[in-house]
């Protein structure tokens, strides 16, 4: 990592009002223009920026300054950092351990089979794989075919839940709508409502109702003279 100076603008306010360094010193230490350091002198750059110590970051020591006032052709130089920080490194595929590297075959047969939606990126992402081997377990001809079983890589730790939501919903994005589940199932309520009721007859249905009780009440009437007569 490039050794840098922190809070460059800050640091030359500092130097500015703390030491007797030229203003070519600051610009070149603070990798700032020697006019700008001047109007930061004057007044009229950087009112409200509070001056940084470099000495208590550990980035300018105190020698180095005193070198610097007693020969204006010096040139500050930056402490060596007591602390380093890595450079972020550059995505890649993600890194499997070792032990877990047998497990991946399985859990690119389990993508393929559960979220064929899933490109080949998406899933050399997820498990840390090639594109050609992806392919030959989608082909059936990679060398240890016969002996995989489909396994969930958030089971087997290869990638997280939230990683392989992700690359799903990714995927799911612009694809045509799931058809609906067939066979026994249950009816959404949005359907069920509005069925009508059990104890709700359609009109003919009572029509055919009323002339099957007028059919008895006329029946019963013919039959009442007769057992009169008995």
């Amino acid at each position: 990592m490039a050794n840098q100076l922190l809070m460059p603008k800050a640091t030359a306010v500092w130097l500015v009002d703390n030491t007797a360094l030229s203003f070519e010193q600051i610009a070149q230490f603070c990798s700032l223009h020697p006019l700008e350091v001047k109007a930061i002198a004057d007044g009229e750059s950087a009112q409200g920026i509070k001056g940084t110590d470099p000495i208590m970051n550990g980035q300018l020591t105190r020698e180095e300054i005193a070198r610097g006032e007693a020969d204006t052709n010096h040139r500050l130089k930056l402490s060596e950092p007591k602390v380093r920080v890595p450079e972020t490194k550059r995505k890649g595929p993600r890194y499997t351990p070792l032990s877990k590297r047998q497990d991946r075959p399985n859990a690119i047969l389990w993508l393929v089979r559960n979220h064929s939606e899933l490109k080949d990126a998406q899933i050399s992402r997820l498990v840390g794989t090639t594109k050609s081997t992806i392919e030959q377990i989608r082909n059936r001809t990679h060398w240890n075919s016969a002996n995989l079983t489909p396994m969930d890589p958030v089971t087997l730790g290869l990638c997280s839940q939230i990683d392989l939501d992700i690359e799903v919903q990714r995927a799911s994005r612009g694809q045509p709508a799931q058809p609906e589940p067939t066979g026994d199932t249950l009816l959404p309520a949005s359907v069920t409502e509005r069925l009508p009721a059990e104890d709700e007859k359609k009109p003919e249905e009572q029509e055919l109702d009323a002339d099957a009780v007028f059919a008895k009440l006329s029946s019963l009437k013919s039959k009442t003279p007769a057992d009169e007569e008995e």
